[in-house]
């Protein structure tokens, strides 16, 4: 995945893992809805975000179709992401973001100069789409294991064993237990 700003400039490339097949879905209330997204620190981390707290993110290189289409299909403007570090020597949740884009086609895809380009897409029927995020704040790094020891969270996904997913949703009642208590 790459984030990249808007206004062109290009903040690094991110490899993100592969979706494993089935995801839940859940029902939007009050029009928001949220998720956890991964990126790798060393590539774009929160702290890139942070540097640029007023520009919106597009959210590129996505290349599995569950992820994209919880992009495409379910998140929308004002939904709510836990940013979390991946790949890296202490992974978790480093901070809040939201969707501030309605879900375009990727870029990257029709970029030759990008790992994430892809020869089979076309402008007219864009294969990969994408959402634009905004940073909302730094968190104090959450690890999984600070997670698994609260059993309100123990269900999501990001927890489960031999999860994969780069991008998951993540239900109301474990986002307003993560604000309330840990974040």
């Amino acid at each position: 995945m790459t984030l990249s700003l808007l206004d062109g400039g290009r903040e690094g490339d991110v490899a993100l893992y592969d979706i494993a097949p089935g995801g839940e879905h859940r029902q939007r209330r009050n029009g928001m809805a949220y998720w956890l997204m991964k990126s790798e620190p060393d590539e774009v981390g929160i702290d890139h975000l942070a540097a640029n707290p007023e520009r919106a993110f597009e959210w590129t290189g996505v290349r599995n179709y569950q992820a994209r289409n919880f992009m495409r299909d379910q998140m929308q403007p004002g939904d709510q992401l836990l940013f979390w570090h991946s790949s890296c020597p202490q992974p978790g949740i480093a901070g809040i973001a939201e969707v501030v884009g309605a879900v375009h086609a990727d870029s990257s895809q029709f970029d030759p100069a990008s790992p994430y380009f892809d020869p089979k897409s076309n402008p007219e029927q864009p294969r990969w789409q994408c959402v634009d995020v905004r940073f909302v704040r730094k968190t104090a790094l959450l690890s999984p294991a600070v997670l698994r020891q609260h059993p309100a969270l123990l269900e999501m996904t990001v927890l489960q064993r031999g999860n994969r997913l780069s991008i998951t949703p993540v239900t109301p009642q474990q986002w307003h237990y993560l604000m309330e208590n840990l974040l």
